[in-house]
């Protein structure tokens, strides 16, 4: 319980809005520092070989204004790419996606740290967002910095021993942490009690199946 504890104090989140032409966008940041230069950082994110290790396979023309697909999730366009400090794509899942991207920002700290920045920005249907919250987008981006942070430390789970830990205690207790403090975030973003309780159970609920 304490690694996942200092997993999710970690890191610190945000949640806001912005105008996406006409229509208003949610988005949320997170923000950790890795124990890693930057350059293993970037390898770690673009590297094929590497993000199937601690994400998921991921097939496509990497380059930009090249496409990516990860195996069941998402897929998308790369849109803009500054090794080793920014990365920009879109990111869409589903037969109508709308408008989504993920930003990944790295700066040095010190001779080996990096402080590392995830922004996701969407637009989605407001029967989903009233449901679930930031939660829904935020605890998937928690669980995949934690493998990540796992990988660069030397560590992580092969793809059978993942499948099988998304179902344990431990990955259960981990969302149910991660949902709160998403909650918190939503909270300071202005949220009602009210609605930051119901979509933190709904957020919880769906990554668990409980």
């Amino acid at each position: 319980m304490s690694e996942i504890v200092d997993a999710i104090s970690r890191v610190r989140r945000e949640v806001g809005t912005r105008r996406v032409g006409a229509d208003e966008a949610g988005t949320v940041l997170l923000r950790r520092t890795f124990d890693a230069r930057p350059a293993d950082v970037w390898d770690a994110l673009t590297a094929p070989e590497r993000i199937a290790r601690w994400f998921l396979p991921v097939t496509g023309d990497f380059r930009v204004g090249g496409s990516y697909q990860l195996e069941g999730n998402a897929g998308g366009e790369i849109l803009e790419c500054v090794p080793p400090e920014r990365l920009r794509v879109s990111w869409l899942f589903g037969p109508d996606p709308g408008f989504s991207e993920v930003e990944v920002r790295l700066a040095p700290e010190g001779g080996d740290r990096t402080v590392f920045e995830l922004e996701h920005v969407s637009v989605i249907p407001e029967e989903f967002r009233s449901q679930y919250g930031p939660g829904a987008v935020g605890v998937g981006w928690d669980l995949a910095l934690l493998g990540l942070g796992w990988h660069l430390a030397g560590g992580g789970l092969g793809p059978d021993d993942a499948v099988e830990w998304q179902t344990s205690p431990e990955a259960k207790a981990f969302v149910a942490r991660s949902g709160e403090e998403w909650g918190r975030a939503f909270a300071a973003a202005g949220a009602d009690p009210e609605t930051v309780t119901a979509t933190t159970v709904a957020t919880v609920a769906f990554y668990t199946g409980e």
